[in-house]
């Protein structure tokens, strides 16, 4: 007992905040978000209840603040992921399966969907908004305007279209005979061609 007591003198505010969403992440991932309470993450990282209150004031900021971690870091690996795709290192079934497993295995899709169900309109924000700072950054560094409208254009329908397969995917493919992979074989499509719009370009500017 006085081994976690020390442990839990030791941990900064911001420490134990990242704890708090890591335990939350996980309960996520493994239970649904209806898992992520301030009881079971307490529970999970030895703090009280109190505690969790003071960093998050409630199960909706938990809620928010577990949505703006999964934001800023899948938006990172996509971020990545396009980069290597403009270099040829990275296919574009990559960055399509990273966007559709983020809103689907990893739990942000039906975490979204959860907070809005529950009444809180804002679910999307920190989701959006991490998106929206990918794309101004990939943006930022096309060629051409024409290139950066595509950017925008292809990862709106890549969000939507991982958004919503994470919600009926299985369902709609089974209802349509379709595959359960097609919606990913759509966005791969889509991708590829913006992707071979953008890499000539890319090339050239590097070459100047």
């Amino acid at each position: 007992m006085p081994d976690i007591a020390i442990k839990r003198a030791r941990l900064s505010p911001d420490e134990s905040r990242q704890a708090a969403i890591a335990a939350a992440r996980d309960l996520l991932i493994e239970a649904g978000p209806q898992a992520v309470t301030l009881k079971a993450v307490s529970a999970r990282v030895g703090r009280t209840h109190a505690n969790l209150l003071h960093h998050f004031g409630s199960a909706a900021g938990l809620q928010k603040a577990l949505a703006g971690h999964l934001g800023e870091t899948i938006t990172a690996k996509i971020g990545a992921a396009v980069n290597g795709a403009r270099r040829g290192a990275v296919s574009p079934r990559t960055i399509v399966d990273m966007t559709f497993d983020a809103f689907d295995r990893e739990g942000a899709g039906a975490l979204a969907s959860w907070m809005l169900a529950s009444g809180n309109e804002d679910a999307l924000d920190p989701i959006v908004g991490a998106i929206h700072r990918l794309v101004d950054k990939l943006a930022a560094s096309a060629a051409t305007p024409d290139v950066a409208d595509l950017i925008r254009e292809h990862t709106l329908m890549l969000v939507l279209l991982a958004l919503g397969d994470s919600q009926v995917g299985g369902p709609m493919a089974a209802a349509l005979g379709l595959s359960r992979e097609k919606a990913r074989d759509v966005a791969t499509r889509s991708l590829t061609l913006a992707l071979a719009r953008d890499i000539p370009s890319a090339v050239a500017q590097a070459e100047v």
